[in-house]
């Protein structure tokens, strides 16, 4: 039997809104993090993309989970069986299952027990190899940027759960900053907002939608200001249904406090950071990864209010999954693998 033992290689960025699992290079999976259960079997029904489609739409039999919170695991089990689900997606056809070489991407303020649990979840999916790699650091590295040399880059990674703020150099972490607040608090502010300034109840899909197509940081986009978003939903009191048009000036008040905090982390990261590797940083200026890069306007609020330049990722959403990729290719090179 040994003759037919063969080991596939896969890279998991395993977040809290999306999980994407690269090999040979290629996306193969980009599915929201999310799976649906058999209340009673707790076997799994469906996982990633037609999981999503349930999500807040089930039936009293079936429960739909997102296993991850904050950046973390927050349900073991349902951790476990989304990402069997999602490996199996990719070994669809093959006659014999293969042994799995893997790395995943993990926050950079990871409790050991948290690493541990990303660990088990692995290989009980069927990781026989498991490495871990830091998110800033695997964005900086999906971003273009040589992690191993002598200069400092600071990467700030917005994702569902966690946003993680780093200064890299010589292929370790110099300063950082993980903080519970991310893309998901802000879905949390504006449900909050649509329910307390216009009566109206909106869904979490709903405020995710709100946030992807109005969603700003600064309440002054000039030319890039979107058009009004149109949100249908019950009266929280009534229960007639209300049609209530959102612009992005009121979103971005909405999202201020969260925006703020995010703010202050970077400036809490940078006093923390060496004078030359600073130096560095302000030449260099600082990038922004993950989903909350996208925020409308955000680049230029922190811009104007660190007076660091900020770039947007070419690809944010991608930057960590890729750059989990070429640490994968060059596991023998890169000793900050854990």
């Amino acid at each position: 039997m040994g003759f037919f033992s063969f080991t596939k290689e896969i890279a998991m960025d395993l977040g809290t809104a999306n999980t994407i699992i690269i090999s040979d290079g290629k996306i193969l999976v980009d599915e929201p993090s999310v799976v649906a259960l058999d209340r009673r079997t707790e076997k799994m029904i469906a996982v990633g993309g037609r999981a999503k489609m349930m999500y807040e739409k089930t039936n009293p039999e079936i429960r739909t989970i997102r296993p991850l919170r904050d950046g973390v695991i927050a349900n073991f089990n349902a951790c476990e069986q989304m990402m069997r689900g999602l490996i199996k997606k990719i070994q669809s056809g093959t006659l014999f299952t293969p042994s799995l070489k893997m790395v995943i991407s993990v926050p950079s303020g990871s409790t050991e027990v948290e690493l541990r649990a990303v660990r088990d979840s692995a290989e009980h999916a069927g990781g026989r190899e498991v490495y871990l790699i830091y998110e800033p650091m695997a964005a900086a590295i999906g971003i273009g940027l040589d992690v191993l040399a002598p200069e400092g880059n600071m990467i700030v990674d917005i994702g569902g759960g966690s946003t993680e703020i780093a200064v890299i150099s010589l292929g370790g972490i110099v300063a950082d900053k993980s903080l519970r607040t991310a893309g998901d608090e802000l879905t949390a502010d504006i449900q909050e907002y649509m329910s307390r300034q216009h009566n109206v109840k909106v869904s979490e899909r709903m405020a995710e939608r709100i946030k992807i197509n109005v969603g700003a940081a600064l309440t002054d986009l000039g030319d890039e200001a979107p058009e009004d978003y149109v949100v249908h939903g019950p009266n929280r009191i009534t229960a007639l249904p209300m049609e209530v048009p959102v612009c992005y000036q009121e979103i971005a008040r909405c999202l201020e406090k969260t925006v703020a905090k995010i703010e202050t982390a970077i400036l809490q990261a940078l006093e923390e950071t060496p004078p030359e590797l600073y130096a560095d940083i302000v030449k260099n200026g600082i990038y922004l990864a993950g989903g909350g890069a996208l925020l409308k306007g955000l680049a230029r609020r922190l811009t104007d209010k660190i007076h660091i330049p900020f770039h947007v990722a070419e690809d944010p959403l991608h930057c960590v999954a890729k750059g989990t990729g070429i640490a994968l290719k060059h596991i023998n090179e890169f000793s900050f693998l854990m």
